[in-house]
């Protein structure tokens, strides 16, 4: 998006700040539930090993922090860094009972932890939301341990021309919508800018090998209306 930096990080930031009440609500409601079938999907590819350390960046309510703990049987250590503390306090509530996840309020592009930590780093519909997605693919390879694997889920581009068709205009019933539920169609007219703006497929993954991942591969979800990117830290 030609947003700057700043701005981008302001703006992102007040879209958080409407939603954090009605996030869950609202996410099952455009999706019909299917993003939690997708979620899982990463986490079953991912195919973690108990007793490692993962980073969930972007956590928002903890959906994917809360999938790879019960896949680990509890066993791991998970942190959740996410930018926004209204999405922060939200989660942390939801995930009480799991002592196994510590939430840390921080942005992908500057993370407060040490170089090769972590064997797994998840990123679920965040990395779009990001002011500079260079910087924060920087940081994702630094703090993994060699090893280590990098998973993104994002929205991305449709492959089918009809789906592609009936999903742009379904896409513009959602401010609509997220006006009767939240109160405002501003943060769902920019959910649906940031993903017709944002990468493809292959975009995506040409700038995860640049900025250091090795046998990077995608899966599309749903004829693409998501993409599941992965890459290694060798």
């Amino acid at each position: 998006m030609n947003i700057h930096f700043q701005d981008k990080t302001r703006l992102v930031n007040s879209v958080f700040n409407k939603v954090h009440k009605k996030y869950d609500f609202m996410n099952d409601l455009m999706s019909f539930g299917i993003h939690r079938i997708w979620k899982k999907n990463m986490i079953d590819w991912m195919s973690p090993q108990k007793k490692t350390k993962l980073l969930d960046v972007a956590s928002g309510t903890g959906d994917v922090a809360k999938i790879f703990s019960e896949k680990t049987d509890n066993t791991n250590e998970i942190f959740c860094a996410e930018p926004n503390k209204f999405m922060l306090d939200v989660g942390k509530e939801k995930l009480k009972n799991y002592k196994n996840i510590n939430w840390t309020l921080a942005p992908a592009e500057k993370l407060p932890f040490k170089n090769n930590t972590f064997d797994y780093y998840t990123i679920s519909y965040g990395i779009r939301n990001v002011s500079n997605i260079n910087l924060c693919l920087k940081e994702a390879h630094r703090v993994l341990k060699t090893g280590g694997r990098f998973m993104c889920l994002e929205f991305s581009k449709i492959e089918n021309e009809i789906l592609d068709l009936v999903y742009s205009q379904y896409s513009k019933l959602i401010p609509s919508i997220g006006k009767i539920i939240v109160g405002s169609s501003d943060p769902y007219n920019y959910l649906i800018k940031s993903i017709e703006q944002f990468y493809s497929q292959n975009e995506l993954k040409e700038l995860m090998k640049t900025n250091g991942f090795n046998s990077v591969e995608f899966r599309n979800l749903s004829n693409g209306i998501s993409a599941i990117h992965s890459g290694w830290k060798i």
